[in-house]
């Protein structure tokens, strides 16, 4: 009886231990902003947990913070955008399994999917294409995503 008692005990201090690590799982910041930088925009760019890296919106804007002229360019950017932060983190475009896509105007679908469908080799991940109205810096896109490590 003692004997199961403290295999038993071992054994959930085992399993207490592999939660606590789980829940102690060291994170990685992509383009990190810290709370005490007041001028800085209040968000990372993405926070790598284990295998799973969680981006956060990026819109596509030209070296002089302006909106390109067209919606195929602002996509190519925006992507490019997207792309950069994964390679930040060791992954590529195919490592992404969910992407949400912010548009201010749904009429740009057609473009955004032409330029899209070249940013990948593999599978396309789980997406969402949201009608938006208007986002920061009038953009016509915002991408966000969750990509796992393959």
């Amino acid at each position: 009886m003692r004997i199961r008692f403290l295999s038993s005990f071992a054994l959930l201090l085992a399993m207490a231990g592999l939660a606590t690590d789980a829940h102690a799982q060291a994170r990685e910041y992509i383009n990190a902003r810290s709370a005490t930088d007041a001028a800085a925009p209040p968000f990372s760019g993405a926070v790598l947990a284990g295998n799973t890296l969680y981006l956060s919106g990026t819109i596509g804007l030209e070296a002089n913070q302006q909106v390109p002229a067209t919606a195929e360019a602002e996509a190519r950017l925006v992507l490019d955008n997207v792309r950069n932060t994964l390679a930040s983190a060791g992954m590529t475009m195919d490592d992404l399994v969910t992407v949400q896509v912010f548009c201010s105007d749904v009429a740009h679908y057609d473009t955004f999917n032409a330029v899209y469908r070249t940013y990948f080799e593999d599978e396309f991940p789980a997406r969402a294409f949201l009608g938006a109205g208007t986002l920061l810096f009038n953009a016509r896109f915002e991408v966000q995503g969750i990509a796992v490590r393959r």
